[in-house]
C-alpha cells in the first residue's frame, strides 16, 4: 500500500477526513496522536455533544491528572440548587469500605433510574488524546455529536489494538472493517446523521477537517455524509456537564489502561522517547519489577526470592491466560491470577497494588466522585448508574481470593490484646519443619557414609555400582572399578539451621527455647525477628527464623539463651552451635548453612568431642526454605481453631 492510498483510506473528500478510533485503548491513542502529527489539519471534530465542550477542554488542560466530566440525565428530579455540587459539603468517604474497594456487584441501584453520562478524561482515550493535541497546537475543536436526554450505550466488542505495534493505523482500521456490524439502535442512527450534517457545515468554513468517530460508526458515518439523510434529529435540552475529580483508589474504574501502564505512557510522553508503541510491553515488565520491589521491601527475608526465571514463567502464564480469553492485552485479573499461581498470594497483592498506582495525581479544586463498574457515588453520597460515552471493552466483576494485609488500626488493637504468657506454634508449620529436619539429617548421614566409601577392582560382584570416574582413569589397563558404600553407623539427634552467613543481632531480637508438645516434635531453640511487630490477626503473629537448633528425640534442657555455661559464645550462631554440641548425645551434628563451618566452629565442636557434618543450604529449593523460615506465633492453643483464616503464605 502506497502512502497516497493510506491517506485515501480515511479521506472522504478534499475537505474532510474521518479518522476511526478504538475507545479505551492506550496503543490506539498513541497511534492517533502520531497520525495527527503527520497529516494537515485546521479543525478537529470529535464525537461528543457541545454540552461537554467547555468542561472537557477545561479538564484536559489539567492532564496528566485524570478526572471525569459528568452529566445528569434530564429525568433527574433534583432542584437546580442541588446540581451545584460543593466540595466543602461532600462527604469524606476515604475510610469507608465502599471507598476502599469501589463498588461490588451487589451494590443496589434502581433499574428504573436514568443513567448519568460521563466522559473519562483519560490520557489513554483516543478522543481525549486528539483534543489534547488540538489544544496544544491551538487548533479549533468542534463537538458535533447529538444532545440526547439519556445516552444509550452500545454493546459492541472492541478490537485489541496491540497489533498497531507492527501495522499502520490504516491497515488496522481496514482489517477491522469487515467485522463492523450495522447499528440497530435508533439513537445511534440519529447521532450518525446529526454528526454527518455537522461535518458538512464544517467543511464549508474549513479546508482540512479531521473528524473522529468510533470504528463501529466509521462506514455508516461516511455513508451518511455522502448520502445525506432527509430526517435530522433535533438536539434536546440537557443539564450542564461538570468536571469532577475521582477518588484515587477508584482510578482503575476510570482509566482504560491500568493506572500504572497509563503512568508509563505519560512518562514516555513527557520524556524524549517516541517509542510509545512498546510501552504496553515495557509497562508490564516494569509493573512486575515494581511489584517485586514492593514485595521484598514488605516481607524482607521472609519473602521468597523472585528470580528472573520465575518472572519469565509468570509472563508466559500471563500470555497464555490472555490468549485463552481471546485477547492480546492482559487485564488486571489476568495479572492477579498469574502472580498468585506462580509467585504466591502476597506477591499477587503487591502486584495489584502497584497496578493501581498512578504517579501523576494532584489536588483538583473540584468535587470528588467515587467510581465503580457502571456506578458512581456522587459527592453528596447518592449512588447512581453511569454510562461511558467513550466506552471500550465491557468490564465485569471477577473474583479471586487473596488475603490482604491487615490495617494498622487492627494491628495495634491486636498488639494491645496480646497475652505474653501464652504462646504456641501453628501445627502445620511444625509438621513441615520437622519433615525438613528429617531430610537434613538424612543428607548428613549420607555425607558421613560418603567419607567411608572406597573403590576397588571388579572381581566377582558389582558391589554398590560401577565407579565410572575410576574406571576411566585406568582405561589403559582395561580393568573395571566398583564402589563400596559401607552402611552408616550411628545416628544424629541434633541439627542446626543457620539461614544467613552473618546474622545481624538487631534484626533477630526474639531468642527463646520451645519444648515439644508430643513425641513427634523436637526441642527447639532459635533466634528470630520480633513477632510482636507484625500482627496478622487476633492472637496471630508472624516472625522469621534466623537460626535454630533441633534436638530429637525431644528432651528438657535449660534455655540456651539463659544458660551461663554458654556465655563464652560471642555471636548468636556460636551460641546455637555450642548448645548443639553441649546437648547432643551423638558424636556428629548436622549443620545446615550457606557456607561450610569455619575453623572456629570446628574448634568449638572439638572442645565437646563432636564433629560437624555440613549440609549446604543451596542444595534445597530457595522458595521452600523461605517458607520454612516463617514461623507463626499463636496466643494460646485456642487460636489454632481459626488461625488458618489469617495465615498468609509468602
Amino acid at each position: 500500500m502506497t502512502e497516497s492510498n493510506k491517506t485515501n483510506c480515511f479521506r472522504v473528500d478534499d475537505r474532510l477526513t474521518i479518522l476511526p478510533v478504538v475507545h479505551a485503548s492506550g496503543p490506539y491513542a498513541r497511534a492517533v496522536e502520531k497520525w495527527l502529527l503527520e497529516h494537515p489539519i485546521d479543525c478537529l471534530a470529535v464525537p461528543l455533544p457541545p454540552s461537554f465542550g467547555e468542561p472537557v477542554c477545561r479538564a484536559i488542560l489539567r492532564l496528566p491528572c485524570p478526572s471525569i466530566v459528568l452529566q445528569p440525565p434530564m429525568e433527574w428530579s433534583a432542584s437546580e440548587d442541588d446540581m451545584d455540587w460543593n466540595p466543602e459539603n461532600s462527604q469524606d468517604d476515604e475510610d469507608s469500605e465502599d471507598s476502599e474497594s469501589g463498588f461490588s456487584e451487589n451494590s443496589e441501584v434502581s433499574d428504573s433510574q436514568a443513567s448519568y453520562s460521563y466522559v473519562p478524561i483519560d490520557p489513554s482515550q483516543s478522543v481525549i488524546t486528539a483534543i489534547r493535541f488540538a489544544l496544544g497546537e491551538h487548533l479549533p475543536v468542534r463537538f458535533v455529536d447529538l444532545e440526547v436526554a439519556e445516552f444509550s450505550p452500545e454493546q459492541c466488542p472492541s478490537p485489541d489494538a496491540f497489533a498497531l505495534r507492527n501495522v499502520s493505523i490504516e491497515a488496522f482500521a481496514t482489517s477491522v472493517l469487515p467485522a463492523v456490524a450495522r447499528p440497530i439502535d435508533s439513537q445511534v442512527w440519529d447521532r450518525i446523521h446529526f454528526m454527518a450534517n455537522q461535518l458538512r457545515d464544517l467543511t464549508k468554513t474549513h479546508s482540512q477537517v479531521v473528524a473522529l468517530c468510533s470504528i463501529h460508526h466509521w462506514p455508516w458515518l461516511r455513508q451518511s455524509y455522502l448520502e445525506p439523510s432527509e430526517v435530522i434529529a433535533e438536539p434536546l435540552p440537557v443539564h450542564e456537564a461538570q468536571p469532577m475529580s475521582v477518588a484515587e483508589n477508584t482510578l482503575v474504574f476510570l482509566l482504560s489502561e491500568l493506572p500504572f501502564i497509563t503512568g508509563v505512557y505519560e512518562e514516555l510522553r513527557l520524556g524524549t522517547s517516541d517509542d510509545t508503541q512498546s510501552a504496553a510491553i515495557d509497562g508490564i515488565k516494569r509493573l512486575l519489577m515494581t511489584g517485586r520491589a514492593s514485595y521484598m521491601a514488605d516481607l524482607g527475608p521472609r519473602g521468597r526470592r523472585i528470580t528472573t526465571l520465575l518472572l519469565s514463567q509468570c509472563l508466559k502464564y500471563i500470555r497464555n491466560l490472555t490468549l485463552l480469553d481471546r485477547r492480546l492485552t492482559p487485564d488486571l485479573y489476568t495479572f492477579a491470577i498469574a502472580a498468585k499461581q506462580i509467585l504466591g498470594d502476597q506477591f499477587a497483592i503487591h502486584l495489584v497494588e502497584a497496578a493501581r498506582n498512578y504517579p501523576f495525581l494532584e489536588e483538583l479544586d473540584w468535587p470528588t466522585t467515587t467510581l465503580g463498574i457502571n456506578q458512581a457515588r456522587l459527592p453528596e453520597g447518592e449512588i447512581v448508574p453511569i454510562v461511558n460515552r467513550l466506552a471500550g471493552a465491557a468490564t465485569e466483576w471477577r473474583s479471586i481470593e487473596l488475603n490482604r494485609k491487615p490495617l494498622k488500626y487492627d494491628e495495634k488493637k491486636w498488639q494491645m490484646a496480646w497475652n505474653p504468657y501464652r504462646q504456641c506454634s501453628w501445627p502445620p508449620e511444625d509438621e513441615q519443619i520437622e519433615s525438613f529436619r528429617s531430610r537434613v539429617i538424612e543428607r548428613a548421614k549420607a555425607a558421613l557414609g560418603a567419607d567411608l566409601a572406597r573403590t576397588e577392582k571388579f572381581t566377582t560382584s558389582m558391589m554398590d555400582g560401577l565407579d565410572i570416574r575410576e574406571t576411566m582413569r585406568h582405561w589403559y589397563d582395561g580393568e573395571l572399578y566398583v564402589k563400596i558404600q559401607p552402611p552408616t553407623i550411628g545416628h544424629l539427634d541434633a541439627a542446626v539451621f543457620l539461614f544467613e552467613s552473618q546474622a545481624d543481632p538487631r534484626s533477630y531480637p526474639w531468642r527463646t527455647t520451645w519444648f515439644a508438645e508430643h513425641k513427634d516434635e523436637s526441642t527447639l531453640a532459635f533466634f528470630a525477628t520480633d513477632f510482636r511487630q507484625e500482627m496478622i490477626g487476633p492472637g496471630v503473629a508472624v516472625a522469621t527464623y534466623g537460626g535454630a537448633l533441633f534436638l530429637y528425640p525431644p528432651r528438657p534442657i535449660d534455655d540456651i539463651w539463659e544458660d551461663p555455661e554458654l556465655d563464652f559464645a560471642d555471636t548468636m550462631e556460636d551460641r546455637v552451635v555450642a548448645a548443639a554440641c553441649l546437648h547432643s548425645r551423638s558424636r556428629h551434628i548436622a549443620i545446615l548453612s550457606p557456607t561450610a563451618p569455619g575453623v572456629a566452629w570446628k574448634r568449638l565442636a572439638k572442645r565437646y568431642g563432636k564433629r560437624l557434618v555440613h549440609v549446604p543450604l543451596g542444595h534445597f529449593n530457595d522458595a521452600m526454605v523461605q517458607q520454612l523460615r516463617t514461623v507463626h506465633v499463636l496466643n494460646g492453643q485456642q487460636v489454632r481453631s481459626y488461625a488458618s483464616h489469617f495465615i498468609r503464605k509468602a
